[in-house]
């Protein structure tokens, strides 16, 4: 595969990445927000599909691509923006493997509170502030990681 269809692969597999963690992200808050355990049943369970069917095949295309594009290129893998990069992206990838199980727990304790007719339950919430913390996280990291890939240097190690 050539470098250009290989660049092409990479940048798409992140947009879809990162559009997929950010709309996930803005509809359960609202939902959440809200406060209709119905509706969140509904919206946390739809979270969770998206992210098997777009996150998890993405997080594994993103660093297949970027080792191919690197090796293709004849990059040294030592160069600081990248080592940044793929730091930053197991960072990002070990704040969204809990989440993923924060996520389907959330999904069923809203169904639980949903089902029996009340407000959405402490548990909820503990959990709920979890998945902000972590998906705060990732999202600046995958910021940071999108600015190193665009201008190849990291200004913060001088």
């Amino acid at each position: 595969m050539d470098y250009l269809t290989l660049k092409w692969l990479h940048i798409l597999t992140s947009t879809v990445l990162f559009g997929t963690g950010i709309g996930s992200a803005f509809y359960l808050l609202v939902a959440t927000l809200g406060r209709d355990a119905r509706t969140v049943a509904a919206i946390s369970g739809f979270v969770v599909v998206a992210d098997w069917l777009f996150t998890a095949t993405t997080v594994v295309l993103q660093p297949l691509t970027g080792w191919l594009m690197v090796r293709s290129a004849g990059m040294p893998w030592d160069q600081p923006w990248l080592s940044w990069s793929i730091g930053l992206y197991v960072l990002a990838v070990a704040c969204w493997l809990p989440v993923v199980r924060i996520q389907y727990r959330l999904r069923d304790e809203a169904r639980l509170c949903a089902g029996s007719g009340d407000s959405l339950s402490r548990t909820y919430w503990r959990m709920f502030t979890a998945w902000v913390v972590l998906g705060f996280v990732a999202f600046f990291a995958f910021l940071a990681i999108f600015w190193l890939m665009v201008a190849k240097r990291v200004p913060w190690a001088g």
